[in-house]
């Protein structure tokens, strides 16, 4: 098993392909944790921002997409896109491996997301929004920010993604294929 997972994309859509063309190409199924394609009106429309072109790229990938949906996820967004933007959260189960996804914008402390990794009986929990990476341990639920690839808010910039294996998740900056963080299943 091998699944790419990535969060605030907001329209990039180079970024995007880069990450799925290092990181995802082979994966089973992308997980996207929310602000797929909408820059945000607190962030900058960087030089590649293309919802559109965006759309038709993930539209056209040969493996399943599967989103759940950020606070800059519009209803005009499901219009283009042919996976559907999931709220408040997305539930995947992988070879028993249960997933929970929310973008964070509604839970958004550690508690809040205990609490809901619990309830749910999480293996994994997925959330973007801060655009900073998380992967830690904490009871029986891994919880995993992969950052962004589009708007790092790293205060070293780097931009990431990352990759859930068999054995273990891996955050990786895409532009040098740095391991950031990495933790065993």
């Amino acid at each position: 098993m091998k699944v790419g997972i990535i969060s605030d994309t907001h329209g990039c859509v180079d970024r995007f392909t880069l990450a799925y063309e290092k990181l995802f190409q082979d994966a089973d199924m992308i997980i996207h944790a929310g602000d797929v394609l909408y820059h945000g009106p607190r962030n900058p429309m960087l030089a590649d921002y293309n919802p559109a072109k965006l759309a038709e790229k993930i539209n056209n990938l040969p493996i399943p997409v599967v989103v759940a949906k950020g606070n800059c996820d519009s209803e005009v967004d499901t219009l283009v896109l042919n996976t559907p933007i999931q709220s408040p959260y997305t539930y995947v189960v992988i070879d028993g491996f249960k997933i929970v996804t929310t973008h964070g914008h509604y839970v958004m402390s550690d508690k809040e997301k205990d609490n809901m990794a619990n309830h749910l009986k999480a293996d994994l929990f997925i959330s973007g929004h801060v655009h900073i990476n998380v992967l830690e341990k904490r009871g029986d639920t891994i919880f995993l920010n992969p950052g962004s690839p589009a708007l790092s808010k790293r205060s070293d910039g780097k931009q990431t993604a990352a990759v859930l294996t068999d054995k273990k998740i891996e955050i990786i900056d895409i532009d040098t294929d740095e391991v950031i963080m990495s933790l065993d299943r």
